[in-house]
């Protein structure tokens, strides 16, 4: 377990450049006085590692060293073709650097972890798009990835939500795929960042020049709390309803799991018949409404009273209809 963990710290130290003790900590999820003990072993083993001292100091390793203990576990090399996503690879113009790198890999293990990493890639595929919807299209996509990676300003005609069409130039940070969507992480010049959706790029000219990335800017921490924004801003109400026994798996279907299993954590006791009373966020009463229509006789809406009217005439006609 150590030996595996000052391999790590020494990697880290390679690859990183000058990290700090918490830095070196976090990564490694010890204490900072375990990765004191840790330095300290790779010193004594002849690993050349120095201290800067300072404000904007820590651990390094010397100039130029570098070490070839990189060998992968038969483990570790079946997750990195787990993660291959060929779909994704060929939409970003990457699919034959992609394969040759597969290739490559392929050839440089040793016969067990070739022969796990091959049976990952047969017995497992990642399918990103959802049920029921195919992955967008999106032409732009190739030259929108090449100017994230060169840091070139893009002009573009974008449009909305609304149907509007607008017209920017932008400063691309990153790319997201979400769901089988792509979406596009940039900054007007001098302004803060944004997210497109890529499909709804409608024409695209790269510009002149670069700009510069903003040093403190994280792709990940960014989508994360844009992520939570957007869950946020979208429930705009609540509603209560009473859920029939034993269909909470189809209400999280229906509503999604993440709120569902939220609304249950909170409720309180099933009535003697098994039903249970929860507080659902919801869109909007038109949305609510579509997607509770969906559970039949499952689920009852208590409140607000104006969603359990459109429930009342929504029955009605389809009684109606059906009668």
């Amino acid at each position: 377990m150590r030996a595996s963990r000052l391999l790590s710290l020494l990697l880290l130290l390679q690859t990183r450049g000058r990290m700090t003790a918490p830095e070196i900590a976090a990564e490694l999820e010890v204490s900072v006085r375990t990765v004191y003990r840790d330095i300290e072993a790779l010193s004594a083993a002849g690993v050349p590692v120095y201290a800067d001292r300072g404000p904007a100091g820590g651990y390094r390793l010397l100039d130029g060293y570098r070490t070839r203990l990189n060998g992968l576990t038969a483990e570790e090399a079946s997750s990195l073709f787990l993660a291959g996503l060929p779909g994704p690879a060929a939409e970003l113009g990457l699919a034959e650097v992609a394969a040759n790198a597969e290739l490559k890999l392929l050839a440089a293990l040793p016969p067990e972890p070739r022969s796990q990493a091959a049976r990952m890639r047969e017995r497992f595929l990642l399918d990103v798009p959802s049920w029921y919807r195919s992955a967008d299209d999106v032409p732009h996509l190739t030259e929108v990835a090449e100017a994230v990676w060169d840091q070139r300003p893009l002009h573009m005609t974008y449009r909305r939500w609304g149907r509007e069409v607008v017209d920017r130039v932008i400063h691309p940070y990153g790319l997201v795929l979400k769901g089988g969507s792509w979406y596009l992480v940039a900054a007007p010049p001098g302004g803060s960042p944004r997210t497109y959706r890529v499909a709804r790029i409608l024409t695209l000219e790269t510009l002149p020049g670069r700009f510069t990335r903003p040093e403190d800017f994280e792709l990940a921490t960014f989508w994360a709390k844009y992520a939570k924004e957007f869950r946020e801003r979208m429930y705009t109400a609540e509603a209560v309803i009473r859920l029939a026994p034993g269909r909470g798996d189809l209400l999280a279907y229906t509503m999604g799991a993440d709120v569902v299993a939220a609304a249950l954590a909170a409720a309180g006791e099933p009535d003697p018949e098994g039903w249970v009373t929860l507080t659902l966020p919801i869109e909007s009463l038109t949305h609510a409404r579509w997607l509770l229509l969906r559970m039949g006789t499952d689920v009852e809406v208590l409140e607000p009273p104006e969603l359990r009217a459109m429930m009342a005439e929504a029955a009605a006609g389809l009684a109606k209809l059906y009668c």
